[in-house]
């Protein structure tokens, strides 16, 4: 069992760069076909500084951190035990290429279910640009297969 002495664990700040190619390339993945997220006139016209993040881009920026690997390691689950439960953001500003975001996650819960079997690590980032606007916030939930 997950001692739950790590529940409000948080991590230390940890700043990514957001890259107008890593952008473009994430919204053809996606299959994203409104051109804000890829012609930059389009976006300026649009009213944004620069390419905005897709959603869920910000998922993609958060795990640039070591934030889950040292959540994890602190609390002794191995990698191959885990798997990913869920996701959900909140948005509260755009995320546009040439910011520079830094995530903080804590640990807001620890819980088992079906006897043990499954434990759920909740944990909880916040995300603000370089002039310190929260621009998200992400939920994540880490599945431990006992």
């Amino acid at each position: 069992m997950i001692d739950k002495k790590h529940i409000g664990r948080t991590t230390p700040p940890q700043t990514v760069d957001v890259e107008k190619g890593r952008l473009k390339f994430f919204a053809k993945a996606i299959g994203e076909t409104d051109p804000v997220y890829t012609d930059e006139a389009v976006a300026a016209a649009a009213g944004y500084k620069s390419l905005p993040a897709p959603p869920t881009f910000a998922f993609c920026l958060e795990m640039e951190t070591n934030s889950l690997w040292d959540n994890i390691a602190a609390m002794g689950v191995p990698v191959g035990k885990i798997l990913h439960g869920s996701q959900s953001f909140k948005y509260h500003a755009p995320i546009c290429a040439g910011d520079r975001v830094t995530f903080q996650t804590t640990i807001s819960k620890i819980y088992d279910k079906k006897g043990g079997a499954l434990e759920f690590i909740h944990e909880d980032t916040t995300a603000k640009n370089q002039e310190g606007v929260l621009v998200a916030e992400l939920e994540r939930v880490i599945v431990v297969r006992n």
